[in-house]
């Protein structure tokens, strides 16, 4: 007997807050979708250390700073501290020992001659799961294997006391697990739908006095979403808004921006900032907003309905968000199927660390979010692409201005894993026209900055935290040596094989094995695959079923 695997959009916690905001349900009613499915960490020690003195010799190091690669280095970390950063030779000649510093009696040494060493990587747009990904030690290890050491966890979507204790483990470094800032839905737990300032200030107390870090904002009243920020800013905490289309007519990131927004997160609300000629956009006549084909296929038009690139009103937007120390957080990759579906949905690590739960939940439906390919082809996205070049040329302008790009992901949807989709999205900040290590700035650095925690995380300097990627290939020649299944190499001799992967992932002077992480990934998705008879069918050519039990 088979059983067709379903996975509804309403067993999803953070999915149901986005519905229940796209439907202006009650915040009552939403306060009941904070139950979650989601299963926690394990209180496993995993890692080594940290040490009394740990020595990592003879890296080259990318700083997140935005300099140039230095190198052979040798770093000294004490406890969870950087202490010292030697530069101890020249490349290609021998190193002289006592160049070096010295390793203290009990101390640790790592040899990574050869080897390169960034910061920590920090995903601005990462969510912890949900019904088609309820195993959080699956989403940690995959993102920690990736040498993401801190994540910015965008809805608190299994539950704001779920996420904090969560945070809380992982700072104690309990669990293995990134670091974990937690921002609520706006609204999230109120007993009454919030239609006053004075109702958005309260409630901004309380999500303050509860731990949280920020709010995520998906729009609301214009009155309400003024006072809730700044209310918020007040009292020290950081936002980031998607700014959906049933609020933004009314509300959009120049507004935001002005109120005290710290981030944007996509792109929705700048397009339309960037309105001449029209007020909202140019909807199709028969669109539904709860039609996602609708959604995402007018949103491919929407960036060419704006001021076009370098006009007057383009530059005045950018040069008003500038002024603002605006943080935008474009996350390329999670629309990157909109312009090219069969790359996302082909996408090789699938087969093994994509859990079926997962896979089912990405395929063409009306009620999964994000699962829009209920007839998508050559004119969406050739749509798309043009979407793409414009909305990239002002990213890449807006950096070059001196704007702060980030790097978020918002993996778990539309064929995006986590992990993986941010090493992609690294690509796509490079194909926008940054500089590698203006990528890599953005994903280290910029990303500390608009967290508040650039006195201690992203940039590899004395008195930070020991939070480190270390790989052996050059991520600056080639990004894709940072995914977790690496870079296809043809030897001198002829062998194709792989190289790269990260290989090792520091948090707080704890060493991890990234590698070993990864195929503990690989192990819990064979072990669900054998345990429900999965396999991976695509689209409309046959169904992924669960076997007999």
């Amino acid at each position: 007997m088979f059983k067709i695997l379903r996975f509804p959009f309403q067993f999803t916690a953070m999915k149901n807050i986005f519905l229940l905001f796209f439907l202006s349900i009650t915040f009552s009613t939403l306060a009941q979708t904070e139950a979650t499915t989601v299963k926690k960490a394990p209180e496993v020690k995993e890692g080594i250390g940290p040490f009394a003195q740990l020595i990592i010799r003879g890296v080259t190091l990318i700083d997140g700073t935005g300099a140039p690669p230095v190198g052979p280095v040798d770093i000294v970390v004490r406890q969870n501290r950087i202490i010292r950063i030697e530069t101890v030779g020249y490349p290609g000649v021998a190193i002289k020992p006592e160049r070096r510093p010295r390793l203290e009696e009990g101390g640790k040494e790592l040899d990574c001659s050869g080897m390169y060493l960034m910061p920590g990587f920090i995903d601005m747009h990462g969510h912890i799961g949900g019904s088609q990904a309820p195993i959080a030690e699956y989403v940690f290890k995959l993102w920690m294997a990736h040498g993401i050491t801190t994540i910015r966890e965008p809805s608190a979507g299994n539950g704001l006391d779920w996420t904090l204790e969560e945070r809380d483990k992982s700072a104690k470094n309990l669990i293995t697990a990134p670091r974990i800032k937690a921002y609520t839905v706006f609204g999230m737990g109120s007993k009454e739908p919030i239609a006053t300032p004075e109702q958005a200030r309260q409630w901004v107390n309380e999500n303050f006095r509860k731990g949280a870090d920020g709010i995520k904002f998906f729009g609301a009243p214009p009155a309400v979403m003024d006072a809730a920020l700044r209310e918020n800013k007040r009292l020290g905490l950081r936002s980031a808004c998607h700014h959906t289309q049933v609020y933004v007519a009314r509300w959009n990131v120049l507004n935001s921006a002005k109120a005290g927004l710290t981030s944007m997160e996509h792109w929705y609300g700048l397009p339309e900032a960037l309105f001449t000629n029209k007020t909202v956009q140019d909807y199709r006549l028969d669109y539904n907003y709860q039609n996602e084909q609708h959604r995402f296929g007018d949103a491919g038009k929407l960036w060419k309905q704006a001021a076009p690139p370098f006009s007057e009103k383009w530059n005045a937007v950018m040069d008003t968000l500038l002024k603002l120390d605006f943080t935008i957080d474009p996350t390329f990759n999670i629309y990157e199927a909109s312009r090219d579906l069969h790359r996302a949905r082909r996408a090789e690590w699938h087969e093994e660390y994509t859990l079926p739960s997962l896979w089912e939940f990405y395929q063409p439906s009306k009620v999964s979010h994000g699962s829009y390919w209920h007839s998508w082809g050559t004119e969406e996205e050739v749509m798309w692409k043009e979407n793409y070049r414009l909305w990239m040329t002002f990213i890449n302008e807006y950096k070059n201005r001196g704007g702060r790009v980030t790097t978020g992901t918002d993996s778990g949807f539309i064929f995006q894993l986590y992990g993986f989709a941010f090493i992609r999205e690294l690509e796509l900040l490079r194909e926008a026209g940054f500089h590698p290590l203006e990528v890599i700035r953005s994903a280290t650095l910029f990303g500390a900055q608009a967290l508040g925690m650039e006195k201690d995380l992203g940039s590899v300097e004395a008195g930070k935290l020991a939070d480190f990627v270390i790989v052996e290939e050059n991520p600056l020649q080639n990004l894709q040596v940072l995914y977790g299944t690496g870079a296809i190499h043809l030897t001198d001799d002829n062998r194709v094989v792989r190289v790269g992967g990260v290989k090792y992932t520091i948090k707080d002077g704890i060493i991890y094995d990234a590698k070993k992480l990864l195929a503990d990934v690989k192990t819990m998705v064979a072990a669900e695959k054998a345990r429900t008879g999965f396999v991976i069918k695509q689209p409309g050519v046959g169904e992924s079923v669960i076997g007999n039990r």
